[in-house]
């Protein structure tokens, strides 16, 4: 199956889960990342059982805090 990841079209194989494309693309400190899927966000508790579908777009995003 086919779905965009932080823009780019990959290739995956059908029925992956969210947490298996975190390791899959080497996301830095996955314990502080958010996802989501078609711009919608995933709870973090859902990555092992959410499994993309062919068309997904994948987005990993980091919150910061800070400022002054």
């Amino acid at each position: 199956m086919i779905i965009t990841v932080a823009g780019e079209k990959k290739e995956y194989r059908d029925g992956i889960t969210i947490r298996e494309l975190i390791v899959a693309e080497n996301v830095e400190t996955p314990d502080y990342v958010s996802v989501s899927v078609n711009d919608e966000f995933v709870d973090s508790g859902a990555f092992e059982s959410t499994a993309l579908k062919d068309g997904d777009t994948v987005e990993f995003l980091y919150f910061m805090g800070g400022g002054r």
